[in-house]
């Protein structure tokens, strides 16, 4: 028995023996029969499942049953039992029929509740058709497998996110550092200018003074000259307080020299702090740009915007004659088009293929087959169901498949027609519907239309 496919962003529904019917009954089925599962190649959770069972059952178990390397596991606290004794335990259930029927047979008397491969838990059923050696083990350990990899691929995404939002709060903090510093800087630079300007002034003014020293001992000078000894004593002091006016001068100077070097110095350091922050913050943006790409290639984002199947009234989420689409070999050859658009009549097709399903099970592996068929050939997908008498809507669906339910009052085969009517002359469209009316208007419309038992053998081989 195969496990339902099930989309890692949707709650696992209950398998019960009447949802998944057997392969040999499906149109379009693999024909290699299901095979069981690989001891050697279990995924962890599976393996400590089923080394949990066979310790609780171990130490219950007759000498005679237990095979002699097990014994001293058996011996084990019950704690320790299935972490210590795990590998042991797995290798025998692997090896010894009889242990593992003897672990089988305890385990239908005293856990009946771990030997059932219907389980609404993907870990037990897995576990118990491994037990049980069931052909569709196989199937059940890859389903645990994926959705051990989906979780972790989820846990990494919501970890890169993590981290992209803490590198953009590094950016603001660094920003608003950047502006801060420039702010200061620009408040330094101010003030050594005015104290620049301020030395300045005051230099003018001791020039002034000095010149005026000059001429006065110029006077004195003269007024010696002409013979005023009582002046000579005078221009002695004019002399001296020259002298300290021109060393006063000379300080006042080298003080203004000084202070010019400073906000010289002042402005080298402002500039090599701004040229050294933004450095630092090209490589945060540098390194924020890395991440986005990163994020953007890990979850495989595209820059394609909306299409006309998009913006169609009627639904929720070229033109002329077609042609009929008679078997398999003639739909790949139009799914091979570039930018063609292949729109499914969902239920139509379901119904001819997998009709014993419930409708809810009958949309999710057709748009798991059509997901598949979408990456295989690059085909725009859309499909469209009924809307009336549906309760729930997925809230996603997997990647490459636009699902489409008819608005209440509105037919999915009016979605279709205006699906068909909605793309631009040229482009390629095949509609699968086995509908009469629909295909015909389809064709009229310059789509070709392909019965829906030929869809369905084709996704048979996805």
């Amino acid at each position: 028995m195969h496990p339902q496919p099930v989309d890692p962003a949707e709650p696992e529904e209950a398998v019960g023996p009447s949802a998944v019917p057997a392969r040999a009954d499906e149109a379009g089925a693999d024909a290699a029969a299901p095979e069981p599962a690989s001891w050697v190649s279990l995924p962890d959770a599976v393996r400590e499942r089923i080394a949990e069972l066979a310790a609780a059952a171990v130490a219950k178990l007759p000498a005679a049953d237990v095979p002699r390397q097990l014994r001293p596991v058996a011996k084990f606290a019950p704690a320790k039992r299935a972490k210590l004794g795990g590998t042991a335990l797995l290798a025998s259930l692997g090896d010894s029929a009889q242990f593992r029927t003897a672990v089988i047979e305890w385990l239908r008397e005293h856990r009946t509740d771990a030997l059932d491969p219907n389980a609404a838990d993907s870990v037990s059923a897995a576990a118990a058709a491994v037990l049980l050696g069931e052909s569709g083990a196989a199937g059940r350990v890859r389903l645990v497998a994926k959705n051990a990899e989906e979780t972790a691929l989820r846990a990494e995404r919501d970890a890169a996110l993590a981290r992209n939002q803490k590198l953009e709060a590094e950016l603001a903090e660094v920003r608003a550092e950047l502006e801060s510093v420039r702010g200061a800087v620009e408040a330094a630079r101010g003030e050594r200018e005015a104290e620049v300007e301020k030395l300045l002034r005051r230099l003018r003014e001791q020039g002034v003074q000095l010149r005026q020293a000059r001429d006065a001992a110029d006077e004195a000078r003269a007024e010696v000259a002409r013979g005023g000894a009582a002046k000579a004593e005078e221009v002695e002091a004019l002399t001296a307080q020259l002298d300290r006016e021109r060393r006063r001068v000379a300080a006042e100077r080298t003080r203004a020299e000084r202070a010019v070097a400073d906000a010289e110095i002042a402005r080298q350091s402002a500039r090599e702090a701004r040229e050294a922050d933004e450095v630092r913050l090209a490589l945060l943006v540098d390194t924020i740009e890395g991440a986005v790409g990163g994020l953007r290639r890990e979850l495989a984002l595209g820059d394609r915007g909306a299409r006309p199947a998009d913006m169609v009234r009627g639904a929720t989420s070229g033109l002329g004659p077609g042609g009929r689409v008679q078997d398999v070999v003639a739909l790949d050859r139009y799914l091979a088009l570039p930018g063609v658009h292949l729109i499914v009549d969902g239920y139509n097709v379901t119904k001819t293929g997998y009709p014993e399903l419930a409708l809810a099970d009958q949309r999710d592996r057709l748009v798991h087959q059509l997901s598949a068929l979408a990456a295989r050939t690059s085909a725009e997908v859309t499909v469209v169901f009924d809307g009336a008498g549906v309760l729930s809507v997925p809230a996603s669906v997997p990647r490459g498949v636009r699902v489409l339910f008819s608005d209440r009052g509105v037919l999915a085969d009016d979605v279709i027609r205006s699906l068909v009517a909605a793309e631009p002359k040229g482009r390629p469209m095949v509609v699968a519907t086995s509908d009469r009316a629909v295909a015909d208007s389809v064709r009229a419309a310059g789509a070709h239309s392909a019965p829906s038992a030929v869809l369905v053998s084709r996704l048979g081989r996805v």
